[in-house]
């Protein structure tokens, strides 16, 4: 029944496929997170097609098992006859239960003792730092997130005075962290409780840093689900807090202003547009130039070669694989001083060969990437996604290892 997909756009596809279910498009649409004039746009081709992280969400609401089938003409996976939704949509680590018991808790009882808001602080920069150190990030931060959350959650609840909003901020900063922890290990549902509980706290602590902070973390949320219209506005709008502060701002309020520049622009380069894309790039170019030597953000990691990095990211998205290999050229990995990065320059690396179907250089940044942090390509639908890609069209050269790569990943062949 596949013969009347043969030559569609994806959009094409898509709405054979809802028709086909007896699914309207606003149904189909909400069952997405998305509009039905989002939907239209797609099915009409005038917006570009999904990427793979809302693709793998059509194909589940169609009951579609291999994503490749709403693929069409105007979309490139590479060459694979096959992407299983099930290799992508979701990755469990044993972590997520403890976290999600931590967050659903109602806490209705809390112990007399206050708990030190300062202490609490730098307890949770110390889970940041891990995140961005470990080569495991997610198996080591996922041990003390539950507690961290739950004692950062009473904080906000039973501080007085300056330390109840301290507390607040604290607890916002947390619950991003929860969100880079479940993100694709989760359901969609606690990634987005995470979100809105780091906005709630932050309007608790009612400062222009802890909400631009949660409007970064509500904004990855929206762009992952493919809503990139409301996440651009929304780091436009965070960005705009900071922007009268930053004269006499300290290095990491211009750092947070800096990350909300790099989200905007990758945000509009997954739009397709890409002088937006590069004019909040050379923003944040801008700020980085006026931040000290070596100097990057505790958890958003904005600095230079941060800015680099994305420089990398926009090309890759606007599918510029000579731009994004000339770029990655001008960076020194060690001047990235989180693994978690590093490792996302592999992936971004091979994602510019991948659309050249260059699989032999792809495998080796994948596992250059492996190397330098395995979580990082363990849990990235995109990662997953070229892996198969190696083995499926990889040919004799390098089968065995993209098969050796597939199975530390856990990816199911």
């Amino acid at each position: 029944m596949l013969d009347d997909l043969a030559g569609k756009r994806t959009g094409e596809r898509i709405q054979i496929l809802r028709e086909r279910r007896g699914l309207s498009r606003p149904v189909l649409a909400g069952l997405v997170g998305m509009s039905a004039s989002w939907l239209k746009g797609i099915e009409r081709g005038t917006r570009l097609p999904p990427r793979l992280p809302l693709l793998v969400k059509l194909a589940e609401a169609l009951a579609v098992g291999d994503v490749a089938v709403l693929a069409g003409t105007d979309m490139d996976l590479g060459g694979a006859a096959s992407v299983p939704v099930s290799s992508f949509a979701r990755i469990p680590h044993d972590a997520v239960p403890a976290i999600r018991e931590a967050i659903r808790d109602p806490l209705l009882t809390v112990p007399a003792t206050l708990i030190d808001v300062a202490a609490l602080a730098a307890r949770a920069a110390d889970a940041w730092l891990l995140w961005h150190q470990s080569a495991e990030h997610r198996t080591d931060v996922g041990r003390i997130l539950p507690r961290l959350v739950t004692d950062a959650r009473i904080a906000a609840r039973t501080a007085e005075g300056s330390d109840r909003r301290a507390a607040s901020a604290v607890l916002a900063d947390v619950y991003a962290l929860v969100q880079h922890e479940v993100v694709w290990a989760s359901e969609a549902e606690l990634t987005w409780t995470a979100a809105d509980r780091a906005m709630t706290a932050a309007q608790d602590a009612d400062t222009p840093e802890a909400l631009a902070g949660a409007a970064w973390t509500l904004g990855m949320v929206q762009r992952g689900a493919g809503d990139t219209d409301a996440a651009l506005t929304l780091a436009q709008e965070a960005a705009g807090l900071l922007q009268p502060r930053l004269e006499d701002a300290d290095d990491e309020t211009r750092g947070l202003y800096g990350a909300l520049q790099l989200h905007a622009a990758t945000t509009a380069a997954r739009a397709g547009r890409e002088g937006d894309a590069w004019r909040h790039w050379d923003a944040a170019s801008v700020t980085a130039e006026r931040l000290p030597d070596g100097y990057y953000h505790p958890w958003t990691m904005f600095g230079a070669a941060n800015v680099k990095l994305h420089a990398v990211s926009i090309s890759a998205d606007l599918s510029r694989s000579a731009e994004a290999r000339n770029r990655a050229e001008e960076i020194d990995p060690e001047e990235i001083p989180s693994r978690e990065r590093r490792a996302r320059l592999g992936v971004e690396i091979a994602r510019s060969y991948h659309q050249r179907r260059d699989y032999p250089a792809m495998l080796h940044w994948l596992e250059t990437a492996y190397a330098t942090s395995a979580d990082s390509v363990r849990y990235s639908p995109t990662a997953r996604q070229m892996t198969a890609d190696a083995v499926d069209h990889g040919g004799p050269l390098i089968s065995r290892r993209a098969r050796s790569l597939a199975g530390s990943i856990g990816l199911p062949l």
